[in-house]
């Protein structure tokens, strides 16, 4: 699947096989058939508060998947700030979405990092902050088709990462990518649109 990952230094190219999702980064549409998982699948991670998690975190809620850093100087906040806004449009049906958050830098994203980062009060509501050892990090990415590397040396380097949202439905599926560019309503309408069509 064709991916355009986002710098926080400059744009980058990475493809990764398919034209499904290239037409999705526009649209938010399914590149797959209902009940056939384009993205996603079991992980190994600690949330923010120390406990392991797998992907069972996901069932009996809508989820929206970013994967990021707490470092990022730009795409992260600006698209945790979008969401915060959108989950506010949902009104009372927020309660049956979480934002999991998925740290692509696991050297310096601890959970307690995490933790005081969503802290926030122009992110989401109780988001979910994920981070783990770098296998396990690397294995959810890979799950999940999400590109990220390492960029720059010494302790201020960056992360360059796919700047997508995932939307999984409450069985723990694939439904629609969230592109980077769309406005709080835009979130808020293709989310209810999601959970009306269940």
């Amino acid at each position: 699947m064709p991916f355009e990952p986002q710098s926080t230094r400059r744009p980058l190219l990475l493809a990764l096989g398919g034209l499904a999702v290239a037409g999705l980064a526009a649209c938010g549409e399914r590149a797959a058939p209902a009940g056939e998982a384009a993205v996603g699948g079991p992980f190994r991670l600690v949330n923010q508060d120390g406990r392991a998690v797998d992907q069972t975190l996901l069932l009996g809620k809508w989820s929206v998947v970013f994967f990021g850093f707490t470092f990022c100087p730009d795409i992260c906040p600006a698209t945790l700030a979008t969401l915060g806004q959108a989950m506010g449009l949902l009104g009372p049906r927020a309660k049956d979405v979480q934002v999991v958050f998925v740290s692509v830098d696991p050297e310096r994203d601890t959970p307690a990092q995490l933790k005081t980062y969503l802290s926030s009060p122009a992110f989401p509501r109780n988001a979910v902050g994920l981070t783990g050892s770098p296998d396990q990090v690397a294995a959810a990415a890979k799950a999940y088709k999400a590109y990220y590397q390492k960029s720059g040396t010494g302790a201020d380097y960056s992360v360059d990462h796919s700047a997508y949202a995932y939307l999984m439905n409450p069985k723990g599926r694939y439904d629609r990518l969230l592109a980077q560019n769309l406005t709080p309503e835009e979130i808020a309408r293709q989310i209810s649109d999601a959970m009306r069509r269940g």
